[in-house]
């Protein structure tokens, strides 16, 4: 009977895995229980229950305590000899570097970014609710935020002081750590919703934070060192160094100072890298404002280099045309040296320092070249509106060849959609300084319209209105491709109510059927209506001079002068035409034959020999008053004429060739047949105050415009 009550419940089966005196009560209780319940669930077994003596019962029991209490004091002497050994030998203390902590944050950063972040963050929840299972983040990731704190003390304490580049590895050590943290932030992003990590996640942030602020300190500092620098080769009136400074850097073709404004390989590499940290790091915003705000300040100082100020439109509006002329070749300066060196050099920078995010470098080139490209295209609009002369065309054409020559140019730097943008301001600004300058040419017109003085010009000269308009017109032939341009291209606002365009449109087609192209052109046929009214305007004037002959020298001296000045610029003598030019040149010959007809004519009839004979004798009073009216007449002509003016000598030889030829001839040939005739002595010396030598002298005394010349008597 007790065989079998020991097999069915061992005490020691029961108490095995007891841990303390406390469960062995409970587990003691639990078998005396068991026990019973046996008893009464085994009723077969009650005969040897009640047999048993109480003696026998009572033994059982004192002998499954004593096991129990032996097990658990084994168990506590375990457990203190372990405490003391290990008190006795401590594990040796992990002595951490940046170089060597950094692989295991590697390390840790790759096992973090191996789960999604939406796991971690789910599974980051879970474990919050229950502390004991919470993620643990290991000691190493504290140690590396002490070193690289540590590190980015040490940068703090010398910001701004140009000590980067001193110790090129310390440099790389630092970027490196700056690029862990970064990506240890990124890291634990997904940790933020358990509270037991936000102390270290706020950590991380913070010297992530101040790592950031000394590589945008250093960044600007790199930016503005350099572009001091660059300042030396460009500065005005620095002598010989000057020059051999500008050599230097003209052989030097792959000199990275070409390319890149000054900045070094060295310069442009760290600010590589640092843009580059910053960037991934999530300071994107703070790079790009730094790199803006230096170079935009480094844009102002090439304005100030190159001596054009920023002047608003209002200020373009009050400016006085002298001063704004002197300010409109700078501005043109300006606009080319920013399109063919600056912008170009600039987008080769920003490439360079952000060689990685080619979206970043042309947003950033289009940004910097836009506020540049505003201002200057305000400065043209501006100086379209303002009132508008004939004098100031030139000055007009001129910024408009350089808006159509340089600012396309520039297209193939920008991005497609900011070349449109590009393409539509500059366009509008060029149309406006076209529009005015064909409104200043038109206005040649109004000029030539509104010059009706009746004051003769003295002598006959070229009047002001003639040299004025045909020097406009040579000067203009030099901007003949522009205007013609510019005419084609805004010939809707060409004003079409000359009155003076139907006729001479018809003349310029007879004298220029062998090019219809160049007759058709909105130019051509300003130029022609120009033309057509400076010759209706000093035919009028030469109608002012009483004297015949003058007016007909008046035109020739007008007339000569617009030829030569037509032949003297091919562009015009092109347009307007060989027809046009033989035209103007019979009109002269015209003008000379009236000329001398009307002055000579009167002479050479005291040379006749009409009336001097009759019956074959020659009557001497009429001789006599023959010599007399000539040498009055001369002496008149020689008298008026010398203080006439022909400036043109091919001209003022032609004139006087011309009088020799037909006054001499018939001189000499009076004085052959009749001076025979006069007494010898006083009487001669009365009536023959000339000899042919004397006339020829005094034609050559002819217009020179010398009012104290007169008839000189025969010494």
């Amino acid at each position: 009977m007790e065989r079998d009550l020991s097999e069915k419940h061992p005490p020691e089966k029961q108490l095995s895995n007891v841990s303390d005196s406390s469960d062995n009560r409970e587990n003691a209780t639990s078998i005396a229980t068991n026990l019973n319940a046996d008893h009464h669930d085994h009723p077969e077994t009650e005969t040897c229950d009640q047999l048993a003596s109480p003696s026998l019962k009572a033994g059982v029991k004192v002998e499954e305590t004593d096991n129990t209490s032996h097990e658990i004091e084994e168990v506590d002497q375990e457990e203190k000899e372990n405490d003391e050994r290990i008190e006795d030998n401590p594990p040796p203390e992990i002595h951490y570097t940046l170089e060597t902590v950094s692989q295991d944050i590697d390390q840790f950063i790759t096992t973090l970014s191996a789960t999604p972040k939406d796991a971690r963050e789910k599974t980051a929840v879970e474990e919050s609710k229950d502390e004991k299972m919470s993620m643990e983040i290991p000691v190493f990731v504290e140690k590396f935020l002490d070193l690289v704190e540590e590190k980015v003390a040490k940068h703090e304490l010398t910001e701004g002081k140009g000590k980067w580049g001193q110790n090129p590895e310390e440099d790389s050590s630092f970027l490196e750590a700056v690029n862990r943290i970064s990506k240890l932030t990124s890291s634990l992003d997904g940790l933020r919703s358990d509270p037991n990590h936000a102390a270290l996640i706020s950590r991380n942030g913070g010297i992530q934070q101040r790592a950031m602020a000394c590589l945008e300190d250093e960044f600007r500092f790199t930016l503005e060192d350099i572009k001091h620098n660059d300042q030396d080769p460009n500065t005005d009136a620095k002598g010989k160094q000057h020059e051999a400074d500008r050599c230097v850097v003209q052989e030097s073709e792959s000199s990275v100072t070409d390319n890149f404004l000054g900045y070094s390989d060295d310069a442009v590499s760290k600010l590589n890298r640092i843009a580059k940290e910053m960037i991934e790091g999530g300071f994107e915003s703070e790079c790009c404002q730094v790199y803006m705000m230096i170079r935009g300040q480094a844009f102002d100082e090439c304005f100030v280099e190159i001596g054009f100020e920023k002047i608003s439109i209002d200020e373009v509006q009050k400016m006085q045309w002298e001063a704004l002329e002197r300010e409109i070749p700078l501005w043109i300066k300006a606009v080319k040296e920013y399109a063919s060196i600056y912008f170009v050099k600039e987008l080769k920078l920003a490439e360079a320092i952000f060689s990685n995010y080619s979206s970043i470098s042309s947003s950033l080139f289009s940004n910097l070249t836009r506020s540049v490209l505003i201002q200057l295209l305000n400065f043209a609009e501006a100086v379209a509106m303002t009132k508008r002369s004939a004098e100031k065309l030139f000055k007009f054409l001129d910024m408009y060849e350089t808006l159509r020559d340089s600012l396309p140019a520039m297209g193939a730097l920008f991005s497609e959609e900011y070349e449109n943008e590009l393409k539509a301001e500059s366009t509008t600004a060029r149309c406006r300084i076209g529009e005015a300058a064909i409104c200043m040419f038109c206005d040649l017109e109004n000029s030539i319209k509104s010059d009706t003085g009746k004051t003769p010009v003295p002598g006959g000269a070229v009047h002001p209105l003639t040299r004025y308009t045909m020097n406009y017109v040579k000067y203009a032939g030099e901007y003949i491709a522009t205007l013609e341009q510019v005419f084609r291209e805004h010939s809707k606002i060409e004003r079409a109510d000359s009155t003076s365009r139907p006729r001479y449109e018809s003349e310029s087609q007879n004298f220029n059927n062998d090019n219809d192209e160049e007759t058709q052109s909105p130019f051509s046929n300003q130029l022609m209506r120009v033309m057509d009214l400076l010759d209706s305007n000093l035919e009028a004037k030469s109608k002012v001079y009483k004297d015949i002959s003058l007016s007909c020298i008046f035109m020739m001296n007008n007339g000569r002068y617009i030829v030569q000045k037509i032949k003297g610029s091919t562009e015009i003598r092109q347009m307007m035409g060989d027809p046009w030019c033989r035209k103007k040149s019979s009109e002269l010959r015209n003008y000379h034959k009236n000329y001398q007809r009307e002055t000579w004519s009167k002479l050479l009839g005291c040379l006749g020999h009409e009336g001097l004979q009759v019956n074959g004798k020659v009557i001497k009073p009429v001789l006599k008053e023959r010599f007399k009216s000539f040498n009055m007449l001369f002496d008149e002509i020689h008298k008026t004429q010398s203080t006439w003016v022909v400036s043109d000598e091919q001209l003022q030889s032609e004139l006087r060739v011309s009088i020799t030829a037909v006054v001499i001839p018939a001189y000499r040939s009076f004085m052959g047949r009749f001076s025979q005739y006069m007494t010898a002595g006083r009487q001669t010396e009365k009536y023959i105050k000339y000899q042919a030598d004397d006339l020829e002298t005094y034609i050559d005394e002819l217009f020179d415009g010398n009012p104290a010349s007169g008839a000189r008597k025969r010494p």
